[in-house]
């Protein structure tokens, strides 16, 4: 049965990036791109603005000039991941060839894709709060609650107390904050944006709680090249050195999840020239890139076992 590729392709591809930003739970940071520029294959251009305080009015020389100091700063992007699938002919069943691959490939996104982008954000998110020295420290277990009031003291120190605040946390530490005496009578229900859709998240004095699986909570990841002997199977593992990220408080538009690009092409049978099967290959260009003006506002709690 043929398909239409081009019609197949650009509907599939719209699914997928709907996938990429609603499936990950750093996904909403993906809204936060208002205006950028590529300048390339790997450059982004993002704005930055400086603009002058107030200073007196004069009665008698009216307003003081400010100035107004808009730059475009220089991204680059460090993912550029791909695979590539095979179906074969005869694996067509009733669904057809393009039911077929839009569950292979949705599956793959979900279960491939999604977690790597949160695990790639989020140790970069981290890294970041350490290398600032902006972290807080203690037990998890019994200081569950003095970690997040720390954390989110030290943000709304930097930045007021305006702008939404979102806290990532693992496993273990939603557990003990969920036990808290302390804040358990506090957590609750509000709406939550992520792309097109509005979600119900939980919540501690308005502070967004995202629990995270903890496999994408850890301080660093090799993520294999998918050719190199023992990295065939791809995806990502934690370093030997990892630390676990017990939690990570920040504005919710304090990064960007920038992604150039999200791609799927289709070979037929007939096209493909090394097997009688079906080609899918899918193709994202992504990073996570955090202003400098949002430098400071990223704060973290990282622990061994």
């Amino acid at each position: 049965m043929a398909i239409n590729t081009l019609e197949f392709c650009e509907k599939m591809t719209g699914e997928l990036d709907k996938l990429f930003v609603q499936g990950p739970v750093t996904g909403f940071l993906a809204d936060n791109v208002m205006r950028s520029k590529f300048v390339g294959a790997k450059t982004v251009l993002l704005p930055e603005m400086e603009l002058s305080g107030l200073g007196d009015y004069d009665r008698d020389t009216g307003f003081i000039k400010g100035t107004v100091t808009v730059s475009n700063q220089p991204y680059t992007l460090a993912m550029d991941r791909a695979r590539s699938f095979q179906l074969d002919r005869e694996d067509e069943d009733e669904t057809g060839i393009a039911g077929l691959a839009g569950q292979v490939l949705g599956e793959f996104v979900r279960t491939k894709v999604v977690p790597e982008v949160d695990a790639y954000c989020l140790s970069k998110l981290a890294g970041l709060a350490v290398t600032k020295g902006h972290t807080v420290s203690g037990t998890p277990d019994t200081e569950a609650v003095k970690l997040f009031t720390e954390a989110c003291s030290a943000v709304q120190s930097e930045i007021g107390f305006d702008e939404p605040l979102v806290c990532f946390v693992n496993p273990m530490m939603w557990t003990a904050l969920q036990n808290s005496p302390e804040l358990s009578r506090q957590i609750t229900v509000s709406e939550f944006q992520k792309g097109d859709i509005t979600t119900e998240v939980k919540s501690i004095n308005g502070v967004a709680i995202l629990p995270v699986a903890d496999g994408r909570m850890k301080s660093a990841y090799t993520f294999y090249d998918g050719a190199t002997s023992g990295e065939e199977a791809g995806g990502f593992v934690p370093t030997a050195a990892a630390k676990n990220i017990g939690l990570i408080v920040m504005p919710k538009r304090g990064a960007s999840l920038v992604k150039k690009t999200e791609r799927v092409r289709t070979f037929a049978p007939d096209q493909n020239q090394s097997a009688d099967a079906y080609k899918f290959d899918y193709r994202t260009y992504y990073d996570l890139i955090v202003r400098n003006s949002a430098a400071n506002s990223v704060y973290a709690f990282v622990y061994e076992d």
